[in-house]
């Protein structure tokens, strides 16, 4: 998947939770840093929507298991982008929908 990562991407931003053992794994091999994104802030403890190093103004790809109607990248990359990121690129590992809207989607199969 590693040749999948745009060459611009600064931050890699794993969905929960199928995308957090995949970005965990393309972090290491790309050396880029890895967020994981929750799909809503959680009431406790940080109260963060991404947890890991700031995404504001890095240009952030996202990275998923598996994508049907794209509801769920739609939705982190908006997140993020209110955190102020530049998001774009999506890849997964099995895109059964292959075009989100807005995004470049890249899969594996």
């Amino acid at each position: 998947m590693a040749p999948l990562v745009p060459e611009h991407t600064e931050i890699l931003g794993g969905l929960e939770m199928g995308g957090i053992p995949i970005v965990t794994m393309l972090s290491q091999a790309t050396g880029l840093p890895a967020v994981f994104i929750r799909k809503e802030p959680k009431s406790y403890g940080t109260n963060k929507l991404a947890e890991g190093i700031d995404v504001a103004g890095k240009t952030v790809t996202l990275v998923e298991d598996v994508i049907t109607t794209g509801g769920a990248v739609r939705n982190a990359a908006l997140a993020l982008r209110e955190l102020g990121a530049d998001v774009s690129v999506v890849l997964c590992a099995i895109g059964i929908h292959q075009r989100v809207l807005g995004f470049d989607t890249r899969s594996l199969r």
